[in-house]
């Protein structure tokens, strides 16, 4: 990391607070209150939704589709399922065993350290200002994520998946709770900066719980396929000509 951050010690109000010491992610010696969240202040004035999003997709797991106890629970911090079963059961009430197998898979492997979260959250909000048309962030916003990662790109955020530029007008085009663009993971089963980024919602959802390698696999095979089909139709073709 090019820059050292303040690092000193936030209060929070989780019941999951005991787990975590929360800190400061503002640069070290500055002046003024420590802040967890430096990075998304700009956002948060002028989109609001999207800073609300970078920070629920990079420290929350996936909201459950519905209530009840084998669906698992609606959005908890990702770090609370690093905990044995045990301890979820016996001190938060999350009985794991009792949820469906996707449930248990899909909470537990994208479990991630309260680190790595709030490195994911800085990494999204790198890719939210490299979008085209997305707002141009103030010098000391573009100062401290260049600081952060070494870079700051505009027009080069693009979908994880099919590898098409992302344009930040699409995070208004919502309709139902269904955004245009999600958070990504290139490994559906590790949540780490290096990995998570943004997607179309086709993309993210044509990929599916599969890597991307093991998608571009699948995509290859299918392809292969038809070429081998046209191939042999085309074949027929000229023969009846």
């Amino acid at each position: 990391m090019a820059i050292e951050l303040c690092g000193k010690p936030i209060s929070g109000r989780s019941r999951y607070e005991t787990l975590i010491e929360r800190r400061c992610y503002r640069s070290a010696g500055h002046t003024g209150k420590c802040d967890e969240y430096p990075f998304l202040a700009h956002l948060l004035q002028i989109a609001p939704r999207v800073a609300a999003k970078v920070k629920r997709d990079a420290t929350k797991t996936t909201g459950a589709a519905w209530k009840s106890d084998d669906a698992g629970p609606n959005r908890i911090d990702r770090w609370v399922m690093l905990l044995p079963d045990d301890v979820l059961k016996n001190e938060f009430g999350i009985n794991i065993a009792s949820m469906k197998p996707q449930v248990r898979a899909k909470l537990r492997d994208k479990a991630a350290t309260y680190e790595d979260c709030m490195d994911v959250a800085a990494m999204l909000t790198l890719n939210v200002y490299e979008m085209t048309n997305a707002p141009i962030p103030p010098p000391e916003i573009r100062d401290y994520l260049i600081g952060r990662f070494e870079r700051f790109e505009p027009n080069s955020t693009r979908c994880i998946v099919c590898l098409d530029y992302l344009d930040f007008i699409s995070f208004d085009l919502a309709q139902r709770g269904r955004a245009h663009i999600e958070t990504a993971h290139a490994n559906p089963r590790m949540h780490s900066p290096s990995n998570v980024g943004f997607a179309h919602r086709e993309c993210n959802i044509a990929q599916g719980s599969s890597s991307l390698s093991e998608f571009y696999d699948w995509m290859r095979s299918i392809l292969a396929r038809v070429d081998e089909h046209q191939s042999q139709f085309d074949l027929v073709t000229e023969r009846t000509k």
